[in-house]
């Protein structure tokens, strides 16, 4: 005889509570900002993104994929990486360029919007159309890293009092040409390439103490500079005709490519 009821779906609670944990930093990012922490909301935007490099990778690992799942980080993304960084270059920027000429302070906050839309357009754009590139290369600047890029700068500002006219137009010029990186067609590697299960020499363990400890130094300045380094290598590599160029969108993936594309849509 067979079971006529209906099943009950339910959620998996281990990757959603990453999933979670990396939303509650990324708005625990814009109280802090609204408030005036900004060191506090740049160090909540690196702990939602350490949080957003679990989840994925936790999911995969216990086979607890879902479509729940990859929606709600998605959200959870244009929280911590759209709106969050926007809200921060907001509160630390505008109402001192407002200081300077009402024109500058609407030029302010457009830019900052600019950023919050394109967050949006990348998680849609994968959301919609997955790649076919595979997961050696990111189509455009990943999200995480344009709110990297910008979070560590205002974190870098706050520690240090860059100001003036200078500093505030130069966290804007920033904060857009991250936005539109974002939505570009340049190249970025992925380093999911990288064997984190294989063998690897002695010398390479060396790597993890030396990475934490030149971190430990000065965090804002040191994570500015990587994640600058990173937004830089994509017109970089394009410049120097190393790109692969405009990576092939279908509209028809196979299977394989859904499961890349969940992998890419996780890292935003």
């Amino acid at each position: 005889m067979t079971d006529s009821k209906p099943r009950t779906r339910g959620i998996y609670l281990l990757p959603n509570l990453f999933t979670t944990l990396a939303l509650f930093a990324g708005f625990y990012a814009i109280v802090a900002a609204i408030d005036g922490n900004f060191a506090k909301a740049g160090i909540a935007v690196f702990v939602a993104m350490v949080m957003d490099g679990l989840d994925g990778r936790v999911a995969r690992m216990t086979a607890t994929q879902s479509d729940f799942g990859q929606e709600y980080d998605s959200l959870s993304d244009m929280v911590r990486f759209g709106l969050a960084p926007a809200v921060e270059v907001y509160q630390w920027g505008v109402a001192r360029l407002l200081e300077y000429s009402v024109a500058w302070g609407r030029i302010g906050w457009m830019v900052a919007f600019l950023f919050a839309v394109t967050a949006a357009l990348r998680l849609a754009r994968f959301n919609s159309a997955p790649s076919t590139y595979g997961k050696a290369w990111f189509l455009c600047l990943p999200s995480p890293s344009a709110a990297a890029l910008v979070a560590a700068f205002i974190w870098l500002s706050a520690k240090y009092g860059i100001g003036g006219f200078s500093g505030l137009v130069l966290a804007f010029v920033i904060t857009a040409v991250a936005g539109a990186l974002m939505v570009s067609n340049l190249s970025y590697y992925s380093f999911k390439t990288i064997n984190l299960g294989g063998r690897v020499s002695f010398a390479y363990l060396l790597l993890i103490p030396l990475i934490i400890a030149l971190i430990s130094i000065d965090p804002p300045l040191v994570l500015f500079v990587i994640f600058l380094g990173y937004t830089a290598s994509g017109p970089l590599l394009w410049f120097l005709g190393k790109s692969p160029g405009r990576l092939t969108v279908l509209d028809e993936p196979d299977d394989d490519t859904f499961e890349d594309d969940d992998e890419v849509r996780r890292d935003g």
